[in-house]
């Protein structure tokens, strides 16, 4: 009763700051266009508390309980306060359900939260390696599977080419040869003690079939062979052999080891930190399965997946797989994005969960709309956002007659949310709010120093005004001897749009 007077006390509060004007434009009053408190307010032992709804001030708890699957998916641009979202939800997480988390890490953007949270830090590149044929428990024709499904996405690799075929054949030679049974579906205690075959094997077989084909003058399998060899070369050679190894990852300890993250920033390229995340979910996605449901209150495992657009975009991928097949698994794929096109429809048509923070162009919200199909008041909302508020679109497992989609006032986090302005008032009447730590990683990745940094967040910080005009921002880093290129891609990035990058430079 005392919960239900103080949710009554605020929403009287709320009603008493509406003009009477307000009140006859605002059809909504009488049923608001959020859920019943019921359906927002958890039980504190067993959701995850994230911040008050913005009209009725209800503190809205997150829980799968009454939601189609427990996948979730984060919207918003640099410095909009997503990743400090994503960083409350899992330490809330961790002390609500014990549940352990995975982060693939594309640009080491959560290394300082992951140390000091006392979590694990795997540096993908650094000494440590994933064998790409490590089954995982899986049968070898299903690893097999896995495998040349992911070397389709990143690779020109389709079942029309013979290509597909040569690899088929020798990764299954190559298990042969391990002493791995194909046609079994569990390789029970025999098959864990043997050691799976590596690329590097795979290789060996195909070079075997080249030498066959150039002997025998078929020069139409000899060029096929060769292409099909050279793309699994390029991930063998000396210095980038990270999947041609034996592992020194173990996907299944992750799984359980409180809150890991995997950082793929000493990966070459996009190409090699795409194959990694995508047979990390692959194992862990088997690792789940294995393990089955249990009846134990909430999700033993959160993986997080931030940016990785070539993971999420390719319909082929197992994370819109695991999106499309709801909870039985009892863990949470966390997909975050700046770009929501960047992200396959199909993770947002299937998410349980959608959190929407501030962005910046009109395409991207008219793709969000279109998607979830929410109201002019919602878009509007939207539209007027500040650092840490957000919208959150729930899907329910029963049809409701209450709105799914609402706002929240700012996110509350585990530390203070210090935002920065920066200031465009001699371009523009706008300025941009931002989250400092976001800030800092995006100048970070545009190549500072620490000392540089340090530099520009004194700036920003002095006199307590948390507040930078973009000419003077834009100066400093020009001053710095950063090429004007990098610096449009970095405005471009926080979301400046193309008018006033050329006002900036003009006045430079």
């Amino acid at each position: 009763m005392a919960l239900i007077d103080l949710i009554t006390r605020e929403s009287s509060f709320s009603a008493q700051e509406l003009s009477s004007k307000d009140l006859a434009r605002r059809r909504w009053f009488v049923h608001p266009p959020e859920p019943p408190f019921e359906m927002v307010l958890g039980p504190p032992n067993d959701s995850i508390y994230l911040a008050r709804t913005k009209l009725m001030h209800v503190p809205f708890h997150w829980t799968y309980a009454n939601l189609t699957n427990p996948h979730i998916a984060v919207v918003g641009i640099t410095g909009s306060g997503k990743s400090y979202l994503v960083k409350s939800f899992l330490t809330r997480a961790a002390l609500v359900w014990g549940s352990n988390a995975v982060i693939i890490d594309w640009v080491g953007e959560y290394t300082d939260y992951a140390k000091q949270s006392g979590g694990k830090i795997v540096r993908f590149g650094r000494g440590s390696y994933l064998n790409l044929l490590d089954l995982g428990g899986m049968a070898p024709y299903d690893r097999i599977d896995q495998i040349i499904r992911s070397l389709e996405i990143l690779l020109d690799l389709t079942s029309e080419r013979r290509e597909r075929r040569y690899i088929e054949e020798a990764l299954e030679e190559a298990y042969s040869a391990a002493g791995f049974d194909l046609s079994a579906r569990d390789q029970g205690d025999e098959g864990s003690q043997l050691t799976p075959p590596t690329l590097k094997e795979v290789v060996k077989i195909l070079d075997k079939k080249l030498a066959k084909a150039k002997e025998a003058g078929n020069f139409i399998e000899e060029d096929e062979v060769r292409s099909a060899r050279d793309m699994v070369r390029k991930f063998t050679r000396k210095g980038q052999d990270y999947f041609a190894q034996q592992s020194t990852i173990r996907v299944d300890e992750l799984t359980r080891s409180g809150l890991v993250d995997i950082v793929l920033t000493d990966l070459p390229s996009d190409e090699f930190r795409s194959l990694a995340g995508l047979m990390i979910l692959q194992l862990i996605k088997e690792r789940m399965r294995t393990e089955g449901w249990t009846a134990e209150k909430g999700l033993r495992l959160f993986v997080v997946l931030d940016e990785a657009w070539k993971i999420a975009k390719d319909p082929r991928s197992d994370a819109i797989a695991i999106v499309r097949e709801g909870r039985k698994y009892q863990f949470s794929l966390l997909v975050a994005t700046q770009n929501p096109t960047d992200v396959n429809e199909a993770i947002f048509s299937n998410v349980g969960t959608m959190l929407i923070l501030r962005l910046q162009f009109k395409q991207f919200k008219d793709y969000l709309r279109n998607s979830l199909n929410y109201s002019d008041f919602i878009a509007q909302g939207i539209d007027r956002f500040g650092v840490g508020e957000a919208a959150v679109h729930l899907v329910f497992s029963e049809s409701t007659r209450f709105p799914s989609t609402f706002l929240l006032d700012r996110i509350d986090g585990e530390e203070p949310l210090v935002v920065v302005t920066l200031d465009f008032s001699e371009l523009r009447s706008e300025s941009m709010e931002f989250h400092l730590d976001e800030l800092k990683r995006k100048l970070l990745e545009l190549g500072l120093s620490e000392d540089q940094l340090n530099k520009i967040v004194k700036k920003m910080l002095e006199g307590k005004k948390n507040r930078i005009s973009v000419l003077e921002l834009v100066q400093m880093l020009d001053e710095a001897g950063y090429a004007r290129a990098l610096l449009i891609n970095f405005l471009r990035d926080i979301g400046v749009g193309e008018r006033e990058i050329s006002k900036i430079f003009m006045r430079l």
